[in-house]
């Protein structure tokens, strides 16, 4: 009908009662806290939260104001310093715990151990009584030293370290930092280091390969007792040696400018004085000796360099370019020998004699990078320059030019591979560096050795192995034992396998 308005229909209250807008009672506890700390927080408006979680403005007040009244509580209710945290039962047994605890986990010394006790805890104790209780110690960690099962070692590091004149062997898995040797001897020669190697041969040590320096008694006597593994160099002490006499030729070369430069000032002032003859002869010597020693340190510093960052780099290099640049590396320095023999000639000498050892970790490479080309079905080129963009920083722009060349390349391997060949990098062990920082650690200990002896390393073996590692570049090693790492099975912490009982705290602080 015309003329006729058409009635409009409200359909506010049918929306409203389809979807209830009051749901309070339908949020969680954590729901509730989330609620509440949005509200806290102030980035939205307190009408967009009511309206986003279905309940009153009311209710959304009501959760802020019990989260800021928990707040204050947390804070406000702080511990005096007078509370009773909790109660410590001192037995026999645990001061015992805690003389072993300070003398291996705080290094204290005897005396050290007696002053806290006594000023802490008011206890008194003699210096035999705590003699008495680290030897007791010793006595224990030395039957589980000889228990150890090493037969999972599959490379090795040996090095000598010297106390009071005396050294002190010691051998290290290099994986998991297991340590299975810690004895001081009176000699170092071969027949000694054969001992100690055949006694561990015996608990199951047959490493793959070992990393050594140079030590003559040494390499001779894994030649006795281990023939078939290689015993390959660590290349920190020859390049260390290597820049040893570079940066003596240098020196040299600098002290010849020198000299030149002030016979030339002499000259001057001779020559107003019309004296210059008796320079003349000394200044020419001058000048013909410095262009010959800056050559002689400019061409030693290049082959150091070229030994240094080509041939006993982790790159892509095999090993018969290796070698044939490590020959003419050796060759060069022959050369050079004549201008400066008493440097130059045992260094020379030496790298002769370690070539083999020196170069044997590319033997290892050569084979790993293989592996990794036959099992992604990749060529081995490829692979190699792929191990060789691990050298270049992610931050430069001829990493980013090679990396997008080889992902062209390899497309749907490119990322596989990489983490293959960085997983082949990280177990690429060239230089005996993590013994020696394990030869750091043990002098913190040293002062034992008046107290205990030569025991006092069976001690810190012991330790050293069920003892947790606190923080690692390698995220598998934290919270771990060297121990749990070499033989994948956990073990009881090293207090409780001393055969002490741990304190547990029965309450916890309020």
């Amino acid at each position: 009908m015309t003329g006729m308005s058409t009635p409009r229909i409200d359909t506010t209250a049918a929306d409203h009662q389809s979807t209830p807008r009051y749901s309070a009672h339908r949020l969680k506890g954590k729901q509730r806290g989330a609620l509440a700390l949005q509200g806290l927080a102030g980035t939205q408006p307190i009408s967009t939260l009511s309206a986003h979680h279905g309940v009153s403005r009311k209710f959304v007040y009501q959760q802020m104001h019990k989260a800021s009244e928990a707040l204050e509580h947390a804070f406000d209710n702080e511990v005096s310093e007078e509370a009773v945290l909790f109660y410590l039962p001192v037995t026999k047994a645990w001061l015992k715990q805690a003389v072993i605890g300070l003398v291996l986990l705080c290094h204290g010394s005897y005396r050290g151990v007696i002053e806290f006790l006594r000023d802490v805890l008011d206890i008194r104790l003699c210096l035999g009584t705590v003699h008495n209780i680290v030897q007791a110690a010793v006595t224990r960690a030395q039957q589980i030293n000889t228990a150890q099962d090493l037969s999972r070692a599959r490379a090795s590091t040996h090095d000598e370290l010297f106390q009071a004149s005396l050294p002190v062997l010691a051998g290290l898995d290099l994986d998991s930092l297991y340590c299975y040797l810690l004895a001081v001897e009176r000699h170092r020669d071969a027949e000694t280091w054969a001992i100690h190697l055949l006694d561990l041969k015996a608990q199951g040590l047959h490493p793959d390969y070992t990393l050594a320096d140079g030590a003559r008694g040494l390499r001779a006597s894994q030649a006795l007792a281990w023939p078939d593994v290689p015993c390959e160099g660590d290349v920190f002490h020859a390049l260390r040696d290597f820049t040893k006499v570079a940066n003596q030729l240098e020196k040299r070369a600098y002290a010849c400018i020198a000299k030149r430069t002030a016979i030339e000032g002499e000259m001057q002032k001779a020559t107003e004085r019309k004296q210059g003859q008796r320079l003349s002869t000394a200044l020419a010597q001058a000048r013909a000796q410095e262009p010959l020693s800056i050559r002689l340190a400019d061409d030693v510093q290049t082959l150091l360099e070229w030994l240094h960052h080509d041939v006993l780099a982790p790159n892509g290099l095999d090993t018969h370019s290796r070698t044939e640049l490590y020959q003419f590396i050796t060759e060069a320095l022959a050369r050079l020998e004549s201008f400066n023999v008493r440097r130059i000639r045992p260094l020379r000498r030496r790298l002769e004699r370690e070539r083999a050892a020196l170069l044997g970790f590319a033997t290892r490479l050569d084979q790993g990078l293989k592996a990794i080309a036959d099992q992604h079905h990749l060529p081995l080129a490829s692979v190699r320059e792929l191990f060789a963009l691990q050298r270049l920083l992610p931050t430069t722009q001829a990493y980013w030019a090679q990396a997008t060349r080889l992902h062209r390349q390899l497309r749907g391997q490119f990322y596989a591979a990489q983490k293959a060949v960085r997983e082949l990098a990280t177990h690429l062990l060239r230089a005996s560096s993590r013994i020696e920082n394990f030869n750091g650690r043990l002098r913190g200990y040293f002062f034992l050795r008046r107290q205990l002896g030569p025991c006092y390393l069976d001690l810190l073996r012991f330790f050293f192995n069920l003892h947790p590692f606190q923080r690692s570049q390698r995220p598998k090693r934290v919270g771990k034992t060297p121990a749990e790492l070499l033989t994948g099975k956990s073990h009881p912490h090293w207090l409780e396998l001393l055969g002490f009982t741990r304190f547990t705290r029965a309450t916890q602080a309020p």
